[in-house]
């Protein structure tokens, strides 16, 4: 087909003359496709080179070290879960049987498990296509030695105990701090009874032996005097004996001392006599172990001294919910 050609009517020589397209233009003309089509195979590059249609061996390279990074991590987590169940046996043995075995407090869940609060300390492996699981195995990782830090902090304590074995054993509050010949009956155990002065029921911390006034009074476990007076509001007159290892027992309400204040005594030494100073109704001696800041129980130490139809009478009277004498 023949190119058209255009003509346009000149008014000097009345007469139609043909159109000559300037070089100019033409040379615009095939600027403008030439730049058209670099700019059509530039796009067409990018999506091929960003498609899998055209992968480099590079990529390959790359997207094998992926999915072996993902492999020894998976292998990695399946030993994490192996060693968590190791660990988690480890620490009921060591709340259950060795802090049991040495009356020491076991660690609580709360302390063992507790994460890493208050700064982020994973905001560096954030950003990336396997963020999560790296995040959350290092996170593992890092929960994991802290639980064999305290572990193993606690078997240095147990370890340390075992060695003092002898020492807690006397330190241990385990006898009856009068002697069952010379005391009249147990008129209160410990829990909650009847207020003698006010009527009302409230929490008895102790154990109240009945006995006449100058009774002797014994140490029920190895330990310093660490109180020796009537400075505690109802107790009267009072001794306080620090025995180590969480435990410190009271006795109350004395008559007269027979130690002083920074006295170290053993078990069985007669650290005072049976009176009935302070708030006391009767003569009698006010007893209270503690164990770690808190008040225990007594009757669960009496192994010391009675005979085992002996501590069943005694346990039978302590828990009726009678009135105390303090």
């Amino acid at each position: 087909m023949a190119k058209k050609v255009k003509y346009y009517f000149d008014p000097e020589s009345l007469a139609y003359r043909k159109i000559k397209p300037k070089l100019s233009k033409k040379l615009g003309y095939i600027g403008l496709f030439l730049l058209s089509s670099a700019l059509f195979g530039f796009l067409c590059f990018v999506v091929l080179l960003n498609s899998s249609f055209l992968e480099t061996p590079k990529d390959r390279l790359q997207a094998r070290e992926i999915e072996t990074m993902k492999l020894r991590y998976a292998i990695l987590n399946k030993k994490i879960d192996q060693v968590e169940e190791v660990l988690a046996d480890v620490e009921e043995r060591d709340n259950n049987i060795y802090r049991a075995y040495f009356n020491t407090s076991p660690i609580p869940t709360e302390q063992r498990k507790a994460g890493f609060g208050g700064v982020n300390r994973y905001k560096e492996l954030e950003g990336f296509d396997n963020s999560e699981l790296v995040i959350n195995t290092s996170k593992r990782v890092d929960v994991i030695s802290k639980e064999l830090a305290i572990q193993s902090k606690s078997l240095d304590e147990i370890l340390k105990l075992a060695k003092e074995k002898n020492k807690l054993l006397a330190a241990i509050p385990a006898i009856q701090p009068v002697k069952n010949e010379q005391m009249k009956r147990v008129a209160s155990g410990f829990g909650y009874r009847s207020d003698p002065f006010t009527k009302v029921r409230k929490m008895h911390q102790g154990m109240d032996f009945t006995a006449k006034t100058g009774t002797p009074v014994f140490a029920t476990g190895d330990g310093v005097v660490k109180n020796a007076d009537n400075s505690k509001s109802g107790y009267g007159n009072h001794i306080e004996i620090s025995h180590g290892y969480g435990y410190l027992t009271l006795y109350a309400h004395l008559s007269k001392y027979k130690v002083k204040r920074g006295q170290r005594v053993k078990r069985g030494d007669i650290i005072g006599y049976v009176g009935s100073t302070g708030r006391s109704e009767a003569p009698h001696l006010h007893y209270e172990v503690h164990k770690d800041g808190k008040v225990v129980n007594p009757l669960n130490f009496y192994y010391g001294n009675i005979s085992a139809a002996e501590y069943n009478v005694i346990s039978k009277i302590a828990n009726q919910e009678n009135q105390s004498l303090d």
